[in-house]
């Protein structure tokens, strides 16, 4: 199904994008090098057409751009959940081996459900 099936807002993606393209002082060659882009995914995406969700992925890491920031739709949740937030940090902490951030993750996950339980 496409993005824009489910409130994504494709050319302001691009706008921010291409901000930060310029920003940065890149080609569009350079960033699809190093994102692994292709050069004629980019070229469709200037053109108003939406990136598959790999290319999405690639470019928003690159350009430190969350794709929620991009979508308008109802069922969009204010914030995330906090487990999920610290979910996220203990994955990408250079610190943490993934079997260490996975124990983490599972004894947060635990402390939280359990706390969140007792207050209800």
């Amino acid at each position: 199904m496409p993005l824009e099936d489910k409130g994504f807002d494709a050319k302001a993606f691009y706008r921010a994008l291409a901000a930060t393209v310029s920003a940065r002082s890149k080609t569009w060659k350079q960033v699809a090098v190093e994102t692994g882009v292709s050069a004629s995914t980019l070229t469709r995406m200037a053109q108003g057409r939406n990136p598959d969700a790999a290319s999405l992925a690639a470019l928003s890491a690159w350009a430190g751009l969350n794709p929620s920031d991009f979508v308008s739709a109802p069922y969009k949740g204010s914030r995330p959940e906090a487990i999920a937030q610290i979910s996220t940090l203990l994955r990408s902490d250079p610190n943490l081996d993934t079997h260490s951030a996975a124990a983490l993750e599972a004894i947060m996950k635990t402390a939280y459900e359990r706390l969140k339980k007792l207050e209800s």
